[in-house]
């Protein structure tokens, strides 16, 4: 039986950037070939509001791109900056709130792609976010947004679990749904991560609440931003020559938003 540490995971950057850092060729191949498609003019600088790690920041800044991000955890942003300065890049993740916060030089680009968005509690924080985003990338600017979506037909998967070893790291993960309450739009996990060492094994646990979206849901609430604009939508097959069209059955998105 595993010692149990009830904590925030997000405060242990080297076990949460293992778990989710260990599938990130798939997601940067398809960054890049989004820009490819989508962007309009050049793409030199990129911004990721929740950033957390920046599992994918040092390595667009190892493809040429300028990258810059923010995160309201300050353990997860020393772990990004320690990073980026190790491999010769200077370090421009800061701590901040992806609803509030301006830039002093806007970017062609954004990303924020593993659910970050669904910790904004109500619709107030969600529309917030979206005008930051807009206010911070230049006109024709891309921002691509992905998380699950709540399937109206059919049951949402409410367990996961995967794993991923670095060394003499492991660390096995899951994370399920404890309650849905689709009136009030909250759904509450929790996550644990199993980590073994050569030295220690031990598990650390949490919970969060996510904000819920059906798609019909999603399209209303970019529709009262009118600054930005959906031009694609894509799943987490990450596959750019096949988009996706969105349905009662739809779980997982990408939204290539446009700023107008």
């Amino acid at each position: 039986m595993l010692e149990t540490i009830q904590d925030n995971l997000y405060d242990h950057p080297k076990y949460y950037d293992l778990v989710f850092g260990s599938d990130w060729k798939a997601e940067l191949d398809f960054l890049l070939a989004v820009f490819e498609k989508h962007g309009a003019g050049n793409i030199e600088r990129l911004f990721e509001p929740g950033c957390g790690t920046g599992r994918l920041m040092f390595r667009l800044a190892k493809e040429g791109y300028e990258v810059a991000g923010n995160d309201l955890s300050a353990p997860a942003v020393d772990y990004c900056n320690d990073r980026l300065e190790r491999h010769g890049f200077a370090r421009t993740a800061e701590v901040g709130d992806m609803t509030d916060f301006r830039v002093k030089k806007k970017f062609d680009a954004a990303f924020n792609t593993i659910n970050t968005f669904r910790h904004l509690s109500s619709e107030r924080l969600a529309r917030q976010h979206l005008e930051c985003m807009a206010g911070a990338l230049r006109k024709g600017g891309l921002y691509l947004l992905g998380f699950h979506l709540t399937p109206t037909v059919g049951e949402p998967i409410d367990e996961e679990s995967w794993s991923a070893r670095r060394g003499n790291l492991s660390v096995l993960s899951r994370l399920w749904t404890e309650k849905h309450d689709r009136r009030r739009r909250n759904e509450r996990v929790r996550m644990s991560f199993d980590v073994y060492t050569p030295t220690q094994s031990f598990r650390l646990a949490n919970c969060a609440d996510f904000r819920t979206y059906t798609y019909p849901q999603m399209a209303d609430l970019i529709e009262s931003v009118p600054a930005l604009r959906v031009v694609e939508t894509y799943d987490f097959a990450y596959q750019v020559d096949q988009p996706v069209k969105l349905s009662p059955e739809t779980e997982d998105v990408v939204y290539v938003l446009q700023k107008c």
